[in-house]
């Protein structure tokens, strides 16, 4: 979903990755609250962090505590944050990928702004 929402609201200003410490696939309930708020879907697909390892980045991102311990792979980040956010999986409530979905496009809506404020081109 954070990838998605990314891509969506950066309109081109960074090159992205996105990948998982144990990629599962595109989960179905992630696709439909995607779509539900029009962010293109097309061409996801669940990548391991592997994929990326020797990549340099202006950003590394993580989104649990878990992700953040595997993301050691990266040493060469400018800068690594870390947020941390329920898995929608396990986290309860009524909608649960909808408020992770809605967590998640307000954190990168406040990063968006403040590294194109910057000027910043992260990858």
């Amino acid at each position: 979903m954070a990838e998605a929402l990314l891509r969506h609201q950066a309109e081109g200003h960074f090159d992205l990755s996105s990948a998982g410490t144990h990629p599962e696939g595109v989960d179905a309930r992630a696709v439909e609250a995607l779509e539900r708020i029009d962010v293109d879907v097309k061409n996801l697909r669940s990548k391991p962090i592997s994929e990326f390892i020797g990549d340099k980045f202006d950003f590394v991102i993580t989104l649990c505590s878990k992700a953040k311990q595997g993301c050691v792979s990266f040493p060469d980040a400018t800068e690594s944050i870390a947020w941390d956010f329920s898995d929608p999986t396990t986290r309860g409530g009524l909608k649960p990928f909808d408020a992770t979905l809605k967590e998640l496009n307000e954190r990168i809506k406040m990063f968006v702004l403040v590294q194109t404020k910057k000027g910043t081109a992260a990858s």
